[in-house]
């Protein structure tokens, strides 16, 4: 039986009690990740077709595309995943087909959806450029709603903090290899359960990709050239990736500073 647990945010005053990882209908369970990435896909193909449309494009081109890219993303992003986390999958080779619980890399199946979409354009013969300006928005969608996965997964969070935005998850509902030292030395306990207190990274994840979505909307129709949405989308995630490596690298300084106190 699944053990269902409380998520806190103690410093805005916010308990999400008895969040459970999914649903059972007629025996089967469902995981709320999964539906979650789901209808990221759809809203994302949606978002997609919406983009050709108001730019004369043939939206069922984008449907083949899609058809593709998914297919194609999603093993892209198990094998980005797996990799990274051979150390476990090296000792448990039965779980690596397992995606049930979570464990897709959106790195990874961003690399897979171009390399799926560059190929598409040469045997199309269409502009892998139009293609992916198109496309981005809808991939923006997708990793807005799809980091919501990860919420209710209790995964894909940030080191330890005290800030504003703390957040506070059971030990016991967190995957064992994705608490570090630094989590572990600065547990909460709270009603006699321990807790982990950490940025949510999905949340800051997902509001910055909302704020990049507007601006590539709002850029449509003033594009220039063919390839300017997706680079201006790249960079400004780069500029997100490059924020996540500050904050760590300024943390990992300041727990250094303290130690030598």
């Amino acid at each position: 039986m699944e053990k269902i647990m409380d998520i806190r945010f103690p410093h805005l005053g916010i308990e999400i009690a008895h969040l459970g990882r999914s649903i059972t209908i007629g025996g089967f369970s469902i995981a709320y990740y999964g539906m979650i990435i789901a209808l990221g896909m759809i809203l994302g193909f949606l978002m997609a077709s919406w983009q050709a449309k108001r730019t004369g494009q043939n939206q069922e081109l984008y449907l083949d595309l899609a058809v593709w890219d998914i297919i194609f993303a999603i093993i892209g992003a198990r094998i980005y995943y797996v990799v990274f986390s051979w150390d476990y999958y090296a000792k448990h080779p039965g779980e690596i087909l397992n995606t049930r619980g979570g464990g897709l890399a959106i790195y990874g199946g961003v690399i897979a959806g171009v390399i799926t979409t560059l190929i598409f354009a040469k045997i199309r013969k269409q502009s892998f450029l139009c293609l992916v300006d198109t496309a981005c928005a809808g991939l923006l969608v997708g990793q807005i709603i799809g980091r919501w996965g990860n919420f209710f997964n209790r995964e894909a969070f940030g080191s330890y903090t005290d800030g504003l935005f703390a957040m506070q998850i059971p030990k016991d509902a967190v995957a064992p290899a994705n608490i570090t030292h630094a989590i572990n030395q600065h547990l909460v306990t709270i009603g006699g359960t321990q807790y982990i207190q950490v940025h949510p990274t999905f949340l800051y994840e997902s509001v910055w990709n909302l704020l990049v979505l507007v601006i590539i909307l709002v850029a449509t129709p003033h594009k220039k050239y063919n390839g300017q949405l997706f680079l201006l989308s790249q960079l400004l995630s780069g500029v997100l990736f490059l924020f996540a490596v500050g904050m760590l690298i300024f943390k990992a300084k300041q727990t250094q500073a303290k130690q030598t106190q």
